[in-house]
């Protein structure tokens, strides 16, 4: 080979090798896609998120009026369907995001606000860190003017070059350029005025980048320097939520965590996500992949072949493995028209189990215009995610220190503990057959505790669970606070109103120390199991409490700090139920001893 030809050769190889090195160092550490190295957002622990953001939120995204919210919310009121949060989706505003209230949708937006805070609702409205040029479906379409404004006094990143989105065109807001931001806080000030509780950020911030002969570069110029879209997320995530609490102590962002292979390290930063989703399903099961006609008329598909409750699953357990603490999906999916009667049930009860629940996006969500069982299960179930708040808060409050999250992926197809004291085991085909596996342990059938599997190693089965039950299993030992206030769930009645109420599983030595959700401190249940008793020592109780214990028989005696307590009167046993339920009318500390 002569020396030329070597020569050459050789830089072939060196050019070839120079842009390995390059494309290995642009997606493993810088493309913000892929930056699982180096990237901003995996620090820290998730936020506090408030107790109210537990609750049942509602939205529909066919009508968005004042008027249908009212129809919705009296109709879920009526017909006795818990709801805390309103989320009001796009479009609410003149154009986007402008936080010009469109009053032709919401008239009196002041007095509508004041109205549903009186009544105890909570209210989230949907933005993005867009200002459009092009708005698609609001009132205002054309608005060069709101565009031009914030590109002439240099408030855009990029230098105001336009992007396009599913909602139109526009530039990114800067949020590192102190003016833009005093402009653009300046502009949501109208919205926190009214009380506005949270923001839902939708994913636009993925889309900050420049466009180089066709080709996207995952970079703008911002104020600060040249941004990453992975940065800009961050600034987008965190900025918009310090800012509200900055207005409202108990503010929340609903931002996504995982939405399929799109940013497997997560979308918004732990520390930013008090409350997140996973994207936009469609109304089924599953899909291969393709859009039909009927999820393709203009439902705002915000990606094609968005699969169903298989793939929202999947995201949720991602996230939760990534230490998410607060992970929902939209309950039957976001997109269609038609949702199937059994897959709003089943999407109902693993949303009960998530510690978001998001009754919401396209098709029928007045559930008095769906089946009658689709109304009793709904409602059951919204109830029971209810009840569960105090437990699950506990959970945000050690995810928050550090400690253990709500959801934790485990063996078995898409099973996850719920606590430490929940096996669920999500339902994600049309089959009422499912195979469940269980930790070594014993266990019990959450719908019917008779029912009891146990063993030295983990175990599987197969078994139906009718579309008013689902597979969860609770362990022997467990404690667990709930909020009682109906007799929906069996878990008790109204006159639990007032009280906390403790479900107890005796057999094993156990405690749980409860952090309340109105902020008033922790409280703690301690149980130690005797041959011929079970004794649950309280501490530092705040509440007056109704313990629901698992029982085979009757107890011979109940006392409380030494003091026999009155059969029918401070202590019931239901023989057909096999629980015994004991009242302490007082908050107060002391020993219960249940004699066998």
């Amino acid at each position: 080979m002569t020396t030329t030809k070597k020569t050459a050769r050789w830089k072939k190889i060196l050019l070839v090798s120079t842009i390995l090195v390059f494309v290995l160092y642009y997606f493993l550490f810088a493309y913000p896609f892929r930056g699982m190295f180096f990237n901003q957002q995996r620090h820290g622990n998730p936020p506090l998120t408030p107790a109210w953001a537990l609750e049942c939120w509602l939205w529909e995204d066919d009508v968005n009026t004042a008027e249908r919210v009212d129809t919705l919310l009296n109709g879920y009121a009526k017909y006795d369907i818990p709801v805390r949060t309103i989320l009001i989706d796009s479009p609410w505003s003149l154009r986007y995001n402008d936080y010009e209230i469109d009053t032709l949708k919401y008239p009196h937006p002041k007095e509508w606000f004041l109205n549903l805070q009186s009544r105890g609702y909570r209210v989230v409205c949907w933005i993005t860190n867009m200002v459009n040029s092009y708005s698609k479906s609001t009132r205002i379409k054309e608005s060069e003017d709101f565009f031009k404004e914030a590109f002439e006094k240099g408030y855009l990143a990029g230098h105001g070059e336009k992007n396009s989105w599913w909602q139109g065109k526009g530039g990114f807001i800067d949020y590192t350029n102190p003016d833009a931001m005093k402009w653009w806080r300046g502009r949501q000030q109208k919205l926190f005025d009214l009380g506005v509780d949270g923001w839902k950020l939708d994913g636009t911030a993925t889309l900050f980048y420049t466009s180089i002969g066709g080709i996207p570069f995952a970079y703008k110029s911002t104020k600060s320097g040249l941004m990453s879209t992975r940065t800009y997320m961050d600034h987008y995530y965190r900025d918009e939520y310090q800012h509200g609490l900055t207005q409202n102590s108990e503010f929340v962002t609903l931002a996504r965590s995982i939405d399929r292979w799109y940013h497997p390290e997560g979308f918004a930063p732990l520390d930013a996500a008090p409350v997140t989703w996973v994207g936009d399903q469609i109304h089924a099961w599953e899909s291969k992949g393709v859009k039909t006609a009927e999820n393709g008329k203009g439902k705002d598909l915000a990606f094609d072949g968005v699969e169903g409750i298989e793939s929202a699953i999947k995201s949720i357990l991602a996230a939760a493995n990534l230490r998410y603490n607060v992970i929902g999906s939209d309950v039957a999916g976001f997109s269609g028209s038609v949702i199937p009667p059994r897959l709003y049930m089943r999407w109902t009860q693993l949303s009960t189990f998530c510690g978001l629940f998001l009754n919401g996006g396209h098709g029928e969500r007045a559930l008095w215009h769906r089946t009658p069982q689709e109304l009793e299960v709904i409602r059951k179930f919204s109830w029971l995610h209810t009840e569960l708040v105090p437990y699950m808060y506990s959970y945000v409050v050690t995810g928050h220190q550090g400690g253990r999250v709500l959801q934790k992926p485990i063996d078995g197809k898409y099973h996850y503990l719920f606590g430490e004291d929940f096996v669920v085991a999500p339902i994600y085909s049309d089959n009422l057959k499912v195979k469940v596996t269980l930790p070594a342990g014993k266990w019990r059938y959450f719908f019917d505790d008779k029912i009891v599997v146990e063993g030295t190693k983990p175990i599987t089965f197969e078994r139906e669970y009718p579309l008013e039950e689902y597979p969860v299993y609770i362990r022997e030992g467990a404690i667990v606070p709930l909020n009682v206030e109906r007799s929906y769930t069996g878990l008790g009645t109204e006159a639990n109103k007032g009280s906390l109420t403790w479900l107890i599983y005796p057999g094993v030595d156990n405690h749980f120390t409860v952090y309340l959700p109105d902020k008033s401190g922790s409280s703690t249940v301690s149980m130690t199991n005797f041959p011929d008793r079970i004794e649950l020592s309280l501490k530092e109780m705040k509440k007056a409490s109704v313990f629901n214990i698992r029982m085979e028989q009757k107890p011979s005696s109940v006392s409380f700090n030494g003091i026999s307590m009155s059969d029918s009167t401070d202590y019931q046993y239901d023989a057909l139920k096999s629980h015994l339920t004991v009242k302490i009318s007082e908050a107060k500390d002391g020993t219960l001893i249940i004699n066998k």
